[in-house]
């Protein structure tokens, strides 16, 4: 029990409902527009590409809306708030991930036509690879969406006094409905309109926050005595939580695996009508990810500044750290009925939109890598309404998830350990493919197994042995100036957690690692694991693959000779493909052995419903009929 009188924080009023009933509306609504708009097309691509025929402004508002969830908008103020501004640091990752998936991944899925990424891994390398790399997609998008799910709605329930379970079941509902309606057009026309209730919400709490604690100036200086703006620290221990390495090295690769080979991020990159579009998309996504990132750091100083005597975490006003921002909010809009349901429609903004993105991404893998698979002779309209039964399913899955979300603590290290863990080793598997021609599907196979091993290992051992409070306690949090229940004395505490006395010897090396680093482990170990196998069991030869499925790094840094690209190939002839129109892939010349016949004969079955009229020169489809434009 706490020791302190908790100051009277209003709950939800009428308006607050009609506001965050207004965001539920608007999204459900786009969904039925699109379904009726949509209803002549009867296709399973155009339900789950949107006929490759989006532009780039309405994907780049969906890529930042799905991957700027509740888990940002409610975790990343907290994060600041306890532990300081370095979380800004994410800018140069965020940077770093960008031009990696617009200038390696990108070009490599769009170029060959596919719908699912791991229909690549199948033309790279075998059914096996595909299927396994399938699996593990869809067992970590379900565990990431329980999470999204779960975590603003328990903490809105617990600050706002609204609904558990009745706000987890309805962003379910809502998010299946347009999903399973409005088919990928819906969900990024929604992604678009949520992105701007979620700045909307930001920029309300930052102007209101900043005028009650005297203006930017004063929150800068309170922050700096509060040791808030300690943001490069240099140390290179691998076991400190957050530091100028753990944040640029650690979270490039976390955030690697969550955009580059994502099948979230890139369905909604190869739904675009030209692969500039795709990379347009990425990079004015890039902005609105650097403007959500610093309008949230910005919040947890602002909230710093506000608690800066008296912490409602430390003080026991909430239970978890991922309330204060909503408590924040309810304190500062007391007087302002329909505010604090702006900032829940912002919250659930994120939540929404990532469950979205999740349902519809689960839907065309499993689609595409599964159901195509044992039953390849399906009808177009049967194929439609198998994508919606996924959408239905998943949807049911996502939101049943959520019941097991709250066993894993604080939700932006629960929800980046879990694309670390799953998304290492994926994005070791993809740059295996992709830039090592060497590379056989034993080696991939092993090293996809191998990754998954050393990163789960990792990730379970600090979930059950968490790190010494030395590597990760937070920064100083005061209750100087809160008003006593009795004649306790305050307290000024950081609430450090105590140690397990019985702990093994890994527990504080291996088990400690930062949190950011399973990703990269992941994906090394996946890599180096998969060149050995491959070396020994005898590699490829790079004259045997499709140079439609390589992406010739080298050619960066060789431009300046063209016998040193060539030899650095590898035997790969980029230098000798032709394009196929019809169907969107290379016919390699002659003189090749069996593996370019099955090659082409697997894509001729992959891609029989291709759409046709892709221009090779402009690298776009361009021969669409306009209805099926947006």
């Amino acid at each position: 029990m706490s020791n302190f009188v908790a100051p009277e924080v209003k709950k939800f009023v009428a308006w607050d409902y009609v506001v965050f009933a207004g965001l539920f509306l608007v999204s459900a609504t786009i969904g039925v527009f699109f379904a009726v708009k949509e209803r002549k097309k009867k296709t399973s691509k155009e339900f789950l590409v949107g006929g490759k025929q989006m532009t780039c402004g309405p994907i780049a508002f969906s890529l930042t809306s799905s991957f700027m969830s509740a888990v940002t908008v409610l975790g990343t103020p907290s994060e600041v708030y306890r532990y300081g501004a370095s979380f800004v640091l994410f800018f140069l990752s965020y940077a770093l991930v960008i031009i990696f998936t617009a200038e390696l991944f990108l070009p490599v899925f769009y170029r060959s036509g596919i719908t699912s990424t791991y229909e690549y891994l199948e033309l790279r390398f075998n059914k096996i690879v595909r299927l396994a790399a399938t699996l593990i997609y869809i067992l970590q998008t379900i565990l990431y969406t329980g999470i999204v799910v779960y975590a603003p709605s328990l903490a809105l329930n617990q600050v706002t006094g609204f609904d558990l379970w009745g706000s987890v079941i309805a962003t379910g509902v809502v998010c299946t409905f347009y999903c399973t309606l409005g088919g990928l057009k819906a969900v990024v026309w929604t992604d678009a309109f949520q992105m701007i209730v979620m700045v909307v919400g930001f920029t309300t709490v930052l102007i209101r926050g900043t005028t009650l604690n005297g203006g930017t100036t004063k929150v800068w200086e309170v922050a700096y005595e509060g040791t808030r703006l300690n943001i490069f620290d240099f140390d290179v221990d691998p076991l400190r939580r957050h530091t100028f390495w753990t944040i640029v090295i650690g979270g490039t690769f976390t955030w690697l695996g969550l955009y580059g080979v994502n099948q979230s991020t890139i369905q909604r990159c190869i739904s675009c009508k030209s692969e500039k579009h795709a990379k347009l998309a990425l990079y004015l996504n890039l902005l609105g990810l650097w403007t959500v990132l610093v309008c949230a750091v910005f919040c947890g100083l602002v909230m710093y500044s506000h608690y800066k005597s008296c912490d409602p975490w430390t003080a026991e006003f909430i239970s978890a750290p991922d309330q204060l921002m909503p408590y924040f909010v309810m304190d500062i809009f007391s007087s302002m009925p329909g505010v604090p349901g702006l900032f829940v429609a912002c919250a659930f903004s994120g939540t929404l939109s990532t469950v979205a993105a999740s349902i519809n991404a689960l839907a065309t893998v499993t689609f595409e890598d599964l159901v195509k698979k044992g039953f390849p002779n399906l009808s177009e309209k049967m194929s439609t309404w198998i994508s919606k039964g996924l959408c239905v399913l998943y949807g049911v899955l996502c939101t049943s998830m959520a019941a097991a979300a709250s066993l894993l603590g604080g939700v932006v290290q629960a929800s980046l350990s879990i694309h670390g863990m799953c998304g290492g080793p994926m994005l070791g598997l993809f740059t295996l493919g992709i830039v090592f021609p060497c590379a056989n599907w034993k080696g991939a196979m092993g090293g996809l197994l191998a990754g998954i091993t050393v990163a789960f290992w990792a990730g379970t051992g600090a979930f059950i042995y968490p790190a010494p409070p030395t590597k990760s306690i937070p920064l100083q949090l005061s209750t100087l100036n809160c008003t006593l229940a009795n004649t306790t004395e305050a307290l000024t505490t950081t609430a450090a957690p105590t140690a397990a006395l019985d702990r093994p010897l890994l527990a504080d090396t291996w088990y400690s690692l930062s949190y950011l680093y399973f990703s990269a482990i992941g994906c090394l170990g996946c890599a180096i694991t998969g060149l050995m196998i491959s070396f020994i069991t005898g590699p490829n030869k790079g004259e045997d693959i499709p140079p439609v499925l390589i992406q010739p790094v080298c050619n960066l840094f060789c431009f300046w000779s063209n016998r040193l690209k060539a030899l650095l190939w590898c035997g790969v002839r980029h230098d000798s493909q032709e394009v196929d129109l019809e169907k969107n892939l290379p016919k390699v010349t002659a003189n090749q052995t069996g593996t370019d016949d099955t090659f082409r004969n697997s894509s001729n079955k992959e891609n029989k419903c291709q759409f046709p009229g892709y221009d090779p020169k402009e690298k776009s489809y361009t021969n669409m009929s306009r209805e099926s434009r947006l």
